[in-house]
């Protein structure tokens, strides 16, 4: 065994700056903080090579003493903290005084530093943990501070890095943050010399999250403003629409500090159960404010987690703010979408008790024109009265009068009318008419973006029609239907998503690529950049081809075949959650999720027009194939109800 001994002050540094200084978006993080804690009100922060050869950090705070210099790269010494009672309630970023020790140690540094009642200033120069300049200087009001080469000294560490748009993506991250903690500063972020980000400084979060996030991710927040119990909820959440397919996009702040929280992030989340989708979460950028001594920071190195006194008073404050300000939003879209409904005139007004009947017009279409496409125009067209104690008669027809005038979802035309004139169709789709084919012996195809394969099965075509009688489509969502004395309803989209996803897994080549007219630029998180750049050939095998475009951006210029007609911005922001959730390398299951990214994207969506035909046949491919009864997330395609239960709830039966 070896002789025990202490380490030289070299490598104990070396050791204890590897705690702090990761990489270099740790020595920004650092940096920042300080000048922050400095009463900064602008900040400019400029990097090259991803912050491994050049981080400039400048700042118009209080500066430091030109005596004060040389102490302040000592390790334990700060000005933030003097005795051990300090520590229960820190209200400061910076308050170990390790970190410009630490990153002395690992690079050459370079401060320039002034305060605003002096004549001069000092500069101080280190290299590897050793000074090497210490003279009078004369510059601006604040600090300014050069790191150049990290871990020059240290290769082990430098080897690990990764490439410079992922280091400099890190970095964009921990700017994103600092300027939503603090909008009443100006921040400036400089890649490469060229400008990245310019907050205004206005104390407004909203234009902090503009100059951040950009327009399309700010015009959708809803604010936040609640308090309870001595704790303050404030900030900005997404609408009930906006959900994204990972949490990379919750910002939560405590007292203004960066944390990463799961008893916030689960307050959220209760907030808007009921209102979200599954599988989606919110976004937001809250921030939490409560006495200091309630509170410990004092947790990890990194300062990102914190530990509170009464976690149930700070869950339950986030989630009332959460269900407030939801409620809001519900508010306004209620009274938006009664402005919206026109009054009725007294003729359309109806008794409750009044008996009202009308003939409803359904065109039968010859199904040989209808199997190619279900939007096809008829070139020859029938009509049959179907009799309903529920709508009333038309008038009887004008002479030279427009058929389309007046027509509605339960409208009587004359066959010949739509043959003569065909244009009369495009007002047809704006009606909702529908059209039934004349059989459905012959229907084998789903609708033409998600043609499944063709299954074996027991059940014969000419089964459909006589097991099974479509009856219709309920809230645009559901397809109802009756066989073998029980009622059926069906989700459309969860169908057509398992169908489109064994057709992925099986049947198509991903290397069939369409080329975009018009590239899409997608906006990600810092994280989610450097997860995709990582990833790229791997997605690329699945027919994606995209570029970097900026700091947080990339630029979509090819996607697969298969999924050409889809949304491909929120098919790439799905994938970009997924890659984020999982933060590890690519494996079976990461693959399989994606599959199912792919096919949700695709497939027909909850309040989509459908077409009879389009109905029919998805609900033909359903039924024939038994082993399509779940979506890719587990979820139930068909449900049933029993004949018998209908009656029993009823009273028919006992």
């Amino acid at each position: 065994m070896s002789k025990i001994h202490v380490l030289s002050r070299e490598v104990a540094e070396l050791i204890a700056a590897g705690e702090v200084v990761e990489r270099p978006a740790s020595v920004v993080k650092e940096l920042l903080e300080n000048a922050i804690d400095a009463s900064a009100s602008a900040v400019t922060v400029e990097i090259r090579h991803g912050g491994i050869s050049y981080i400039r950090v400048t700042d118009n705070g209080a500066g430091i003493e030109p005596g004060d210099l040389p102490t302040a790269f000592l390790r334990h010494a700060t000005s933030k903290v003097h005795l051990s009672d300090d520590l229960t309630a820190i209200g400061t970023l910076g308050f170990r005084g390790e970190a410009l020790a630490s990153i002395a140690a690992v690079s050459r540094v370079e401060m320039v530093s002034k305060q605003r009642d002096q004549a001069l200033g000092a500069r101080i120069c280190f290299e590897g943990g050793e000074q090497t300049v210490y003279e009078e200087a004369g510059c601006a009001d604040g600090t300014t501070i050069v790191v150049r080469d990290l871990f020059y000294n240290v290769p082990a560490r430098l080897k690990f890095l990764k490439r410079d748009t992922a280091e400099a993506a890190q970095i964009g991250g921990i700017m994103d943050r600092i300027a939503l903690s603090h909008p009443e500063i100006s921040f400036k972020y400089i890649v490469d010399r060229k400008q990245r980000m310019h907050t205004p400084g206005d104390g407004k979060l909203l234009s902090a999250v503009y100059a951040v996030f950009g327009r399309e991710f700010a015009d959708g927040m809803i604010p936040v403003d609640y308090g309870m119990n001595g704790v303050s909820v404030t900030g900005l959440i997404c609408g009930t629409r906006a959900g994204r397919p990972s949490r990379s996009m919750q910002h939560f702040f405590v007292n203004c500090r960066y944390v990463r929280s799961k008893l916030c992030a689960a307050a959220l989340e209760e907030g808007y159960q009921g209102k979200m989708m599954v599988g989606k979460y919110p976004s937001c950028v809250l921030n939490i404010a409560l006495p200091f001594d309630r509170v410990d920071v004092n947790v990890h190195p990194a300062k990102t987690e914190v530990r509170f006194g009464e976690e149930r008073t700070v869950y339950d404050a986030v989630l009332f703010a959460v269900r407030a300000a939801v409620g809001k939003e519900d508010i306004l879209k209620r009274a938006a979408a009664s402005l919206e409904k026109r009054p009725l005139s007294d003729a359309n007004l109806l008794s409750p008790f009044q008996e009202k009947t009308t003939e409803q017009t359904v065109l039968k279409v010859p199904l040989s024109e209808t199997s190619n496409s279900a939007s096809a125009l008829p070139t020859a067209v029938s009509s049959h009265r179907v009799a309903s104690p529920f709508v009333s008669y038309p008038p009887q027809k004008k002479e030279n009068a427009d058929p389309a005038e007046g027509l509605s979802a339960f409208s009587y035309i004359q066959a010949e009318d739509l043959v003569k004139k065909p244009e009369l169709y495009e007002k047809l789709n704006e009606k909702k008419i529908i059209f039934v084919p004349e059989t459905t012996e012959q229907i084998h195809t789903a609708p033409q973006e998600a043609e499944p394969k063709q299954q074996k099965t027991d059940v014969k075509e000419k089964d459909f029609t006589e097991s099974y009688r479509m009856i219709g489509e309920l809230f645009k969502t559901y397809i109802l239907f009756e066989g073998e004395d029980r009622l059926f309803l069906l989700d459309k989209h969860a169908a057509h998503e398992r169908i489109l996803y064994e057709k992925l897994k099986h049947s198509v080549k991903m290397d069939e690529r369409q080329l975009l007219l018009a590239p899409i630029i997608v906006n990600v998180s810092a994280e989610e950049f450097v997860l995709l750049d990582e990833n790229k050939e791997f997605l690329a095998s699945l027919g994606f081809s995209y570029e970097a475009f900026g700091e947080r951006s990339f630029l979509i210029r090819e996607v697969p075949l298969i999924l050409a007609n889809t949304d491909q911005k929120a098919l790439f922001l799905d994938i970009a959650g997924k890659l984020s959730a999982n933060r590890k390398t690519v494996s079976a299951t990461l693959y399989e999720e994606l599959l199912y990214s792919m096919a949700c994207r695709a497939a027909i969506k909850a309040n989509d027009s459908t077409s009879v035909p389009e109905l029919t046949a998805l609900l033909h491919t359903v039924i024939g194939n038994d082993e399509i009864r779940h979506c890719p997330h587990g979820r139930p395609i068909v449900i049933a109800f029993d004949k018998s239960e209908l009656e029993r709830r009823f009273g028919r039966i006992q």
